[in-house]
């Protein structure tokens, strides 16, 4: 279903002077919390000597987001390709590179600053974030960029356009400023079609996705899917019927386009240890068997942060059931997908993977390291390489980003595709064969390595 939510079409940027933005704190509001803006009415003197500041009111004592600390360690300058030794041979012309980046929304970073208290001010400045997101996309080049926590979309359009990209923005409904951002290259890649997801439409939040076809040089089609699921780790019964509706899209586009693959890519804030990736990868998931709050992997309640009553075994509601399954009286969720994760199936020579294939961190900040970002792709593609990530020291030496090498507090994952001829088998007749004798189909177990989760809510 085409969403309602504001949309926005690439355009070449104003012919306008461009008007320098100053950061200010507003003054504090009668009886609540804080906000920080930056308007010309309440611009201020720029100090470059001076740290970010709580938040508070100017009579409160306030801390310091940074005191006296030692200075935050640089990221290396560059990231390693892993090729896939099994992948066919493919001219460029018949590869598509293909990059999902959350590039961490402007509005979000002021509203969390207890997230980044060991990031310098200079590096959370968006005027200097953007220039560091452009230059990565700039620098790897892919064909498709697909953006999560997109808020200040001009600003990264008129970048993209005088680089030969053009771009859609779907935007969040309600309060929420940001949303999802995708940009393709006019000269490969033809837009056959569009649609998008607004999951407020469904009961399921304000987040919203993606979905395209798009002709590569004239000659393969592909459909691809760009998705920021809820972070909200309580609400896994949401996040499943986001992830189960964007399946469901991306599988009528390809069935209307003669059965041409599919990648999905995103934030799709679950680890991969967790059920919502073992629905992915499997394409089934009893609900009954999990609790909905423990559903991403994104669990809190080691850290004490969960009520009493979330020790207790948990019943699911029919409400509940029907945002995960789509039916109150079905107990399991199910897509029509068959999945692969591009960084899991593509592991060769890399020290920075779990035991499962995944990254071990795709995200980094003062309350979480891991990973929540990924790829997906169906039959009729091949990864052919992936952008390795950094080792989990590295991470750990800046004590989270951004920094002032990296613009977001997630790194951007990229991976290479090639098209190969979709061979038809007999599995799906398997498949039924093993329903009627009542067997499961195996699931695959994954770890990952995290050690705390409570972030943004929306």
């Amino acid at each position: 279903m085409t969403s309602a939510a504001p949309r926005a079409s690439l355009s070449p940027p104003a012919s306008a002077a461009h008007r320098v933005r100053k950061r200010a704190r507003s003054p504090p509001a009668s009886g609540g919390a804080t906000v920080w803006r930056a308007s010309a009415e309440n611009a201020a003197p720029r100090d470059h000597g001076r740290r970010w500041q709580s938040p508070a009111p100017a009579r409160a004592p306030g801390r310091a987001w940074q005191r006296f600390r030692t200075p935050q360690a640089a990221l290396p300058s560059s990231r390693h390709w892993l090729s896939s030794e099994d992948a066919s041979t493919s001219s460029s012309r018949g590869a598509c590179t293909i990059m999902s980046y959350n590039i961490l929304a402007d509005n979000n970073a002021r509203n969390h600053p207890d997230l980044y208290w060991d990031v310098p001010w200079d590096a959370m400045r968006w005027d200097s974030r953007r220039r560091l997101i452009i230059r990565e996309i700039r620098h790897w080049d892919p064909d498709i960029v697909c953006l999560q926590e997109v808020d200040r979309f001009q600003d990264i359009a008129s970048e993209m356009k005088n680089r030969g990209y053009e771009g859609v923005f779907q935007g969040r409904t309600g309060e929420a400023r940001d949303g999802c951002a995708t940009f393709w290259k006019s000269k490969r890649l033809h837009l056959l079609e569009e649609d998008s997801i607004d999951f407020s439409e469904f009961n399921l939040r304000n987040n919203v996705a993606q979905v395209f076809v798009f002709e590569l040089n004239g000659t393969h089609k592909l459909v691809l899917g760009n998705i920021h699921v809820l972070f909200n780790p309580r609400r896994g019964d949401v996040k499943l019927g986001q992830i189960r509706m964007l399946t469901e899209k991306a599988n009528t586009l390809s069935e209307k386009w003669n059965e041409i693959p599919i990648v999905l890519a995103g934030d799709f804030n679950s680890t991969p240890d967790s059920a919502i990736y073992k629905f992915l990868s499997t394409t089934k998931l009893d609900i009954s068997l999990h609790d909905r709050r423990q559903l991403s992997g994104l669990d809190t309640s080691e850290f004490g942060l969960y009520e009493f009553s979330s020790f207790l075994k948990y019943q699911w509601s029919d409400e509940e059931v029907r945002n995960a399954t789509g039916y109150s009286n079905v107990m399991v969720a199910e897509h029509p997908l068959k999945l692969c994760s591009s960084y899991a199936m593509l592991k060769e020579n890399s020290n920075n993977r779990g035991l499962h294939g995944e990254p071990l961190a795709t995200s980094y900040h003062k309350k979480f390291l891991g990973t929540v970002d990924y790829l997906w792709y169906t039959p009729g593609l091949e990864c052919s390489r992936v952008l390795d990530t950094f080792p989990l020291g590295v991470l750990r030496r800046t004590r989270g980003l951004p920094t002032r090498e990296m613009g977001s507090d997630h790194l951007p994952i990229v991976a290479e595709f090639a098209f190969t001829e979709l061979v038809k088998d007999n599995s799906e007749k398997e498949d039924e064969s093993e329903k009627e004798d009542g067997s499961e189909p195996e699931v695959v177990t994954n770890q990952h390595i995290y050690f705390s989760s409570d972030s943004r809510s929306s």
